[in-house]
């Protein structure tokens, strides 16, 4: 009998990955340059991209679905005290770490709507929001992107600990698809459905910002 082997990452979860690994940094740039043009349009994608990731959690390929490594308490101490009965994707705890990476990003690009840089740059929301709410989410901007930050480093270091140290071939599979050891239990669906949820998504954003109220025009 021909024992089948199927990719553990499907495509779009492989470039929904990378490509916020290459949004984070730009991101950051676009601020302390104070290019807001570009550094909005980076907002736009995290948070095109980070909904269109939760979607796939629920309707995308087996080990990109949340069901597939999301476990209750029970299972994530097993797991701390040695158990390796755990989803071929990801471990109970690292699990975990990508619904919280998921939250962060998602939250760090709703209050950028919100934001302004006093100047010449204005969030699509912030003449929707009062006073006290632009300063909430203006302040939740730069702590939330802070905590990111910190989650991001504990998320190298696992990564590292993982594929150097127990020689688990994590970054090979992130980026192939499949490494020897990291194959996945069922065939991957087809990067189609991805785009299609992306393209909804996007044109829901941009029509729901479109419908934000506008600066009253100054009198002379």
């Amino acid at each position: 009998m021909t024992t089948q082997h199927f990719p553990l990452w499907d495509i779009p979860t492989r470039l929904f990955h990378w490509t916020i690994v290459c949004c984070i940094p730009l991101a950051w740039w676009t601020a302390e340059i104070d290019n807001y043009d570009v550094h909005q349009w980076v907002g736009y994608t995290v948070v095109v991209l980070v909904s269109s990731r939760i979607v796939w959690g629920f309707v995308g390929s087996l080990h990109s679905r949340f069901s597939d490594f999301l476990v209750g308490p029970g299972r994530v101490l097993a797991y701390i005290r040695g158990s390796d009965d755990y989803s071929a994707g990801h471990n109970p705890l690292g699990g975990w770490s990508v619904m919280v990476l998921l939250a962060l990003l998602l939250t760090q690009g709703v209050t950028g709507l919100f934001n302004t840089d006093d100047v010449l740059f204005s969030g699509p929301l912030y003449y929707w929001a009062n006073s006290e709410l632009r300063d909430t989410m203006g302040a939740l901007h730069e702590t939330v992107f802070n905590v990111l930050l910190a989650m991001i480093g504990l998320h190298i270091c696992a990564v590292c600990y993982h594929q150097w140290k127990r020689q688990e071939a994590l970054l090979q599979a992130m980026i192939r698809g499949r490494a020897p050891g990291r194959e996945g239990r069922a065939p991957v669906l087809h990067w189609w459905r991805a785009v299609a949820i992306v393209a909804v998504l996007a044109l829901a954003l941009w029509w729901g910002l479109g419908l934000a109220p506008q600066p009253t025009p100054m009198a002379w």
